[in-house]
């Protein structure tokens, strides 16, 4: 991303000499890891610079008090800052503290299905949209995997070491996790089950029966902390009729549902989940507030808000009975405002009815628009 920045910057007229970059990543530059060490070396590189400097900064959490610097040099230099981080504990609600509002975040996801389809063809340019989709499906959107051509055991190796990095650097190393067993089995029952409302009183009920007693307290931690390393995205549920969000029983969906399938293995017989998966995450990617919603007894799965503009989306895998129509169309029943609703499955006919648009998913995903 910092290079595309740079590219952007240099046609744009900026010459690369004004470019200063440091990866906190290499070892070279461990010498700068505090924040005086930084502030003096660039303060000095600055100074021999004539007109305006570029910062680019890679994993800067890597270095101790780094907010005291970035703002040292918004005050002394003249000059432009890229930061970057890959947890959430810097790029989180604590960056507002830390830089007092004056910054533009910019989250970044894994692929969707549009740009993984521009890169997989590429690689396999006569494969039909229903095989991209399938492959998509079970290898997810992390953009390193184009450098393996997709290629299976490959693809799944990276996956996996991926997961075990985040696990272990992102989450037990910095929240200092010393029942290591019991993250594991919390990660895995919520892989298990993402895209299910559960409790962590379910959760610890589970654990008892594989004789870890656990309090649902700890649960919660753990689960916040595997948040908080971008692994899962939590989705809290809303009542529609009372306009309030539900305390308990929130829903959760992991960054990249190829790491599931790598790790966890089960995306197809599960395809159901990944589908909503899928869709939770191109929501998010699209900017929108995402809850999960209940109106009565029937439940929506995704309610979405973007600067008071609303839509609402059901997931299915296939509308192949009756019933499965009814409940999926009939879930919007209750709502009487005239924003979009959609029902969205691997269906190949156009089902819409009274107002609710059906959409195939992958037609869905491709849409520019959706309105």
């Amino acid at each position: 991303m910092l290079e595309l920045i740079k590219q952007e910057l240099t046609e744009s007229g900026v010459s690369p000499s004004h470019f200063i970059s440091v990866n906190f990543e290499d070892m070279s530059y461990s010498h700068l890891q505090t924040a005086k060490a930084l502030h003096d070396e660039i303060t000095k590189r600055a100074a021999e610079i004539d007109g305006k400097v570029y910062l680019f900064f890679d994993e800067i959490q890597e270095v101790k008090d780094w907010e005291k610097c970035v703002n040292s040099f918004r005050v002394t230099l003249d000059c432009d800052i890229y930061i970057t981080g890959s947890n959430a504990k810097l790029l989180s609600g604590e960056l507002a503290t830390y830089l007092g509002g004056r910054y533009v975040e910019f989250v970044i996801y894994p692929f969707s299905f549009a740009e993984f389809m521009e890169l997989y063809r590429s690689i396999a340019p006569d494969e039909s949209i229903q095989k991209c989709f399938q492959k998509y499906l079970l290898s997810g959107g992390m953009p390193y995997l184009a450098n393996l051509r997709y290629a299976d055991a490959p693809s799944k190796q990276y996956l996996h070491d991926l997961f075990n990095s985040v696990q272990l650097k992102d989450i037990v190393k910095r929240n200092k996790i010393r029942d290591v067993d019991l993250l594991e089995r919390i990660v895995a029952y919520v892989m298990a089950n993402v895209g299910t409302t559960f409790s962590a009183t379910s959760l610890a009920k589970f654990l008892k029966n594989e004789q870890r007693t656990v309090a649902p307290e700890t649960i919660l931690n753990y689960i916040k902390y595997c948040c908080d390393a971008y692994l899962f995205y939590q989705v809290k549920r809303e009542d529609l009729q009372g306009k309030q969000i539900l305390a308990s029983n929130e829903k959760y969906y992991i960054a990249d549902h190829g790491i599931r399938e790598a790790v966890f293995g089960g995306n197809t017989k599960d395809i159901n989940l990944i589908l909503e998966n899928v869709v939770y995450l191109e929501l998010l990617r699209r900017g929108y507030d995402v809850t999960v919603g209940r109106t009565g007894d029937k439940k929506i799965d995704f309610v979405c808000d973007k600067r008071g503009e609303k839509q609402y989306v059901q997931v299915v895998y296939l509308l192949a009975a009756e019933e499965t129509i009814a409940r999926e169309f009939g879930a919007y029943d209750t709502i009487r405002d005239n924003f979009p609703k959609y029902v969205v499955s691997l269906d190949e006919f156009d089902m819409s009815r009274n107002g609710i648009k059906h959409r195939n998913i992958r037609d869905f995903l491709m849409m520019e628009e959706w309105n």
